[in-house]
Formats: C-alpha cells, sequence, structure tokens
C-alpha cells in the first residue's frame, strides 16, 4: 500500500511498497530524509521546484514539465515499479505549455496530482482513470478555489480528494481547507499521511 506524506503547501512525498521514493513539487515542510528514486516537477515556479531540498539516489531519475510536454504531447515514463503519466494543466497564472499535473500508477492504485490548474476541460476525461486518490489546488489567488476545486473533485470523482496549496507561503490552513467540500474530501494537515 502506497503512502502519501503531505509536507505543506504542494509539496508532496509518496512511498510505494517497493520502497520506491517519488517527491513532488519538492519546496515545502519536512520530510526531505529519504533519498528519492523519482522527482517530479509540475512547472517552474519557485514553490514548486526546489530540487536541492532532496536528497537522491544514484539512479534517481527526475521528470519535469520541459520533459513532460514534448511536441505537444503529454508523455509517459515507466520507472521501477512506476508508472507516470503527465496530463493537462493551466490556466491564467499557468502556461498550457510550461505545466503539466500528473498520474502515478503505483500498487495498483492511481494517484492524481492535479498541479496548478483551474477546471479545465482535459480533466473530463479523467473519470475514466477511476482514480484512487487525487490533490487539488485551491488557494483562489494563483488557482481554483475550494468552489471550483470541489466541482472538479465531483467530476472527476476519485475515491479519496484532498486539498492542498492553500495560500501563498502557508503549509496548510484549516479553515480554507474545510471550504473544499467535495463528495469524497479528506483533510490531510501538512506534516501526515494517507494510505492508499
Amino acid at each position: 500500500m502506497a503512502e502519501i506524506l503531505f509536507q505543506g503547501h504542494g509539496s508532496l512525498r509518496m512511498m510505494t511498497n517497493h520502497h520506491t521514493v517519488i517527491y513532488i513539487d519538492p519546496y515545502a515542510g519536512e520530510g526531505y530524509d529519504v533519498p528519492a528514486d523519482i522527482i517530479l516537477v509540475t512547472h517552474q515556479h519557485s514553490d514548486h521546484n526546489q530540487i536541492e531540498l532532496v536528497p537522491q539516489k544514484e539512479d534517481c531519475v527526475i521528470i519535469q514539465n520541459m520533459q513532460a510536454i514534448k511536441d505537444n504531447a503529454y508523455q509517459s515514463f515507466e520507472i521501477k515499479d512506476v508508472k507516470v503519466k503527465a496530463v493537462a494543466a493551466y490556466n491564467g497564472n499557468h502556461v498550457k505549455e510550461e505545466c503539466v499535473g500528473y498520474i502515478v500508477y503505483a500498487d495498483d492504485k492511481k494517484i492524481y496530482f492535479a498541479g496548478d490548474t483551474s477546471k479545465i476541460k482535459e480533466m473530463e476525461i479523467l473519470k475514466e482513470e477511476h482514480l484512487d486518490i487525487a490533490f487539488y489546488p485551491i488557494d483562489g489567488v494563483y488557482n481554483m478555489n475550494p468552489a471550483e476545486a470541489t466541482e472538479c473533485a465531483d467530476m472527476i470523482a476519485a475515491k479519496v480528494s484532498i486539498p492542498v496549496h492553500m495560500l501563498p507561503g502557508a503549509l496548510f490552513l484549516e479553515g480554507k481547507a474545510k471550504l473544499f467540500t467535495a463528495k469524497s474530501a479528506k483533510i490531510l494537515p501538512a506534516g501526515e499521511s494517507v494510505k492508499v
């Protein structure tokens, strides 16, 4: 069973049953003590791409938006026991050609990391993935607000939906998180983990 640590803001660390360690958008919080097999970066804003925080194994694979989009096509990667698929993520503050979200397939589970985005038409097909867990930004400044994120979560219908990226500079805001009212909503404070 995969375990995901919410480090705070939009930063997460995932560990698979096979002990593969994946960091997503390293920037905030703690939990950078385990060497990475994979680092995923959704885009190049400084609150998402602090790769130097992460200790890396010799064969660590770093996938950033530049590798995730090639010739206007979203790419997929297979690394150890994990498959990673880049998907669309964009809004008025994030250029479509320079930002991605990721679906990670591991331990027979499907985990969606939306990245910085608003509600977009490409999300409609994600319901077909039958996702186990999904993470959505809810800051309402650079991304969608909790109400819009709730619409996305209910449309995509992952088994569990977790709000992240609540305000610039904040690891976690409980009051804001509670405004995310998706049918499958789960509040995960910074520093806590969820098993998938």
